[in-house]
């Protein structure tokens, strides 16, 4: 099918593909948050969904990582990515990022993703894509309370995965960078929660 004026070649089908997903400039104060967190949620619960059904009654297991929890968290995979992005005051195409490190860290390992390692994976590679595309963001000890897990386990999860170069993406040209003035940022101790949830490992 030949694209019109308005196909996603052209400059104005780009822009209205990244306004409809939530990837233009996103101002804080509008209601709700961007289409490509639902996009991003629900690509990876489809897969996870998936990969447990496969595994029922099966004798593969998949490779086990440092990714890997022994019980699975509480909050859906929307929610987590829902409480990441409320908290991280991160832009949007962060999270685009996040999910090609995703991908390409299963593909080299032949991880399955389940509900088991989903969390862990979603922090770390939010954390890798902001540090990635935006100026500004948290540390790590922030990044690890807002993902219910300790910042020692944090670090760790971050090497494991920042130390295949396989993984790793030429920086573009910026589009999608907002200065917030969150440069190492710490947390006081005596702050022991983020919105509310304590840092506590899954």
């Amino acid at each position: 099918m030949i694209m019109g004026a308005e196909g996603f070649g052209t400059k104005s089908g780009i822009s209205k593909t990244y306004t409809n997903m939530g990837l233009n400039e996103y101002d804080r104060g509008d209601k709700g948050n961007p289409k490509i967190l639902w996009i991003v949620a629900s690509v990876i619960e489809r897969s996870v969904q998936k990969n447990e059904k496969g595994l029922k009654g099966s004798n593969k297991r998949g490779a086990v990582t440092v990714f890997h929890g022994t019980r699975a968290p509480v909050l859906t995979v929307q929610q987590y990515i829902e409480r990441i992005f409320k908290y991280s005051n991160c832009s949007p195409s962060c999270f685009v990022v996040a999910y090609i490190y995703l991908e390409r860290f299963l593909n080299l390992t032949d991880c399955l993703l389940t509900s088991l390692n989903v969390h862990r994976l979603l922090i770390t590679s939010i954390m890798l894509a902001v540090k990635f595309v935006d100026d500004d963001c948290y540390n790590n000890a922030y990044y690890a309370k807002v993902g219910g897990i300790t910042t020692r386990e944090l670090n760790k999860l971050e090497l494991e995965k920042d130390s295949n170069e396989k993984l790793q993406i030429d920086r573009p040209i910026r589009i999608f960078a907002w200065g917030k003035g969150l440069v190492n940022k710490n947390i006081s101790n005596g702050s022991p929660t983020v919105g509310g949830y304590s840092c506590r490992a899954f």
